[in-house]
């Protein structure tokens, strides 16, 4: 990654804009998967200007790395005031550019954020807004199927 890039990530990780849960939100979105550890979920809360409907705010969270926190954090700031439209037409490429061009190995940052904010946008949410779980929830829910693996502490030795 080039220094420029690095300073801003850097920048953006050390301020995030927009971070956390955001109450009566009229949208939420999540992508990604608790299996593997990377996932996002944006809220967006819509008003009226001039005559349409536009997003006022975008909030998010990020189980994911620096970059997808800079990504996320930049891009909810870009979409106030643009409606679901104009919104949904932007790639991850777009939320990410007040950042610069990312590394090919850092592009899934850009679209763990596209993915979130189209899935809200679209109505996918898993759950009605109101009884959406956590981020955190949904790490920590139940998998059918999956093993759980308990970690027993021992005692040190005394010697």
């Amino acid at each position: 990654m080039s220094d420029d890039l690095e300073k801003r990530i850097e920048a953006a990780v050390k301020n995030p804009q927009n971070l956390g849960e955001m109450e009566n939100a009229d949208a939420i979105g999540t992508v990604g998967s608790a299996d593997c550890g990377d996932m996002l979920r944006m809220w967006v809360k819509f008003k009226e200007e001039g005559g349409r409907k536009v997003i006022d705010r975008a909030t998010f969270q990020t189980f994911g790395c620096q970059t997808a926190i800079a990504v996320a954090s930049v891009a909810t700031e870009m979409l106030a005031g643009k409606t679901v439209g104009e919104a949904m037409s932007m790639s991850g490429e777009d939320l990410a550019a007040p950042l610069g061009a990312l590394p090919p190995v850092k592009i899934h940052c850009a679209q763990l954020v596209e993915g979130a904010l189209r899935s809200a946008l679209s109505g996918e949410a898993a759950a009605p807004v109101a009884t959406a779980p956590t981020l955190l929830q949904s790490f920590a829910g139940p998998k059918p199927g999956n093993l759980k693996i308990v970690l027993e502490q021992k005692d040190a030795p005394s010697g």
